[in-house]
């Protein structure tokens, strides 16, 4: 640790990680896994040296394709011969900028649960990709087939199916970057107006590898749609705030829906997206409820 400190230069980013199944609870029929609803997200600021730096001062051979992670935790039958998860990125993504050997989260040092002392931290792609008590990488030049990188971990149909289909293993792909997304943080669902017709609305957007141009509201169901004030990022890969302050034509029941874009122009679903067998990706629009008394 004391020689990551010392001989590479260190830098703060403000990352997205967001599990791959966030979401999962709304797939039909339902997926296996944490039914995860909107929460399983976090856009942390992660100090620590470049991956890119670390491979370049030990040397990687030209026919690198990929690096996994191994961590210091234990397979649940504890049996320590088995890993719980060892999963990796190919090797474009780790000698990107942003990727991070993390030892500080929120400018103190990683709390346990995160993964201190050092943890891999890949912002944009699944959270599962920034590997927790990191104790060792593996340059592989091939694809890395560490735990959670078999089967049909982290992967989805090559292409769609129909809902409840059973997919072959070699019919799937592993996931790379998150969609964009959007989610309204205040007010909570189920908020009640009383004597006012206007409400003030805050959320977070973001958009894996890209960044998030536009978001948009709707309170007739999508039926149209109104810009919402959108912030800069903080650096590549963060998060982006967004607010907007929305007029109701008369008392009544509403929801309020978000809707991002990204830069290339791809926009959230209104609807959940591509069923897959393990729940994952599910980016459709968030929505709460209001009551205008």
């Amino acid at each position: 640790m004391a020689e990551l400190k010392n001989q590479f230069p260190i830098h703060t980013f403000q990352l997205v990680l967001e599990c791959t199944g966030n979401g999962r609870s709304e797939f039909d029929p339902p997926a296996a896994g944490n039914q995860w609803t909107v929460g399983a997200v976090s856009c942390a600021y992660w100090t620590g040296i470049r991956l890119k730096d670390l491979l370049d001062k030990v040397g990687v051979k030209k026919d690198a394709v990929y690096v996994g992670y191994h961590g210091l935790d234990r397979h649940l039958s504890g049996d320590q011969t088995k890993e719980p998860i060892s999963r990796g990125i190919p090797i474009s993504k780790a000698m990107m900028e942003e990727t991070l050997l993390a030892f500080q989260m929120n400018g103190a040092n990683i709390p346990n649960a995160h993964g201190y002392p050092l943890r891999l931290v890949v912002g944009g792609w699944p959270a599962s990709t920034s590997g927790k008590w990191l104790k060792k990488l593996s340059i592989r030049n091939v694809i890395h087939d560490g735990a959670k990188m078999e089967g049909q971990s982290y992967k989805v149909p090559c292409e769609s199916v129909v809902p409840g289909a059973v997919v072959a293993n070699a019919d799937m792909r592993i996931i790379e970057s998150m969609p964009v997304k959007s989610l309204l943080t205040f007010p909570k669902s189920g908020a009640m107006l009383e004597n006012r017709l206007d409400l003030k609305v805050n959320g977070k957007a973001w958009a894996g590898e890209r960044s998030v141009s536009t978001v948009d509201y709707s309170i007739d169901f999508g039926a149209t749609w109104k810009s919402c004030q959108l912030s800069k990022p903080v650096n590549r890969l963060a998060g982006q705030s967004f607010s907007a302050h929305i007029f109701f034509p008369q008392k009544g029941y509403y929801e309020i829906w978000a809707r991002a874009t990204d830069m290339t122009g791809l926009s959230q679903p209104m609807m959940v997206p591509g069923w897959n067998p393990k729940g994952y990706l599910n980016n459709a629009c968030h929505r709460i409820a209001v009551k205008v008394l």
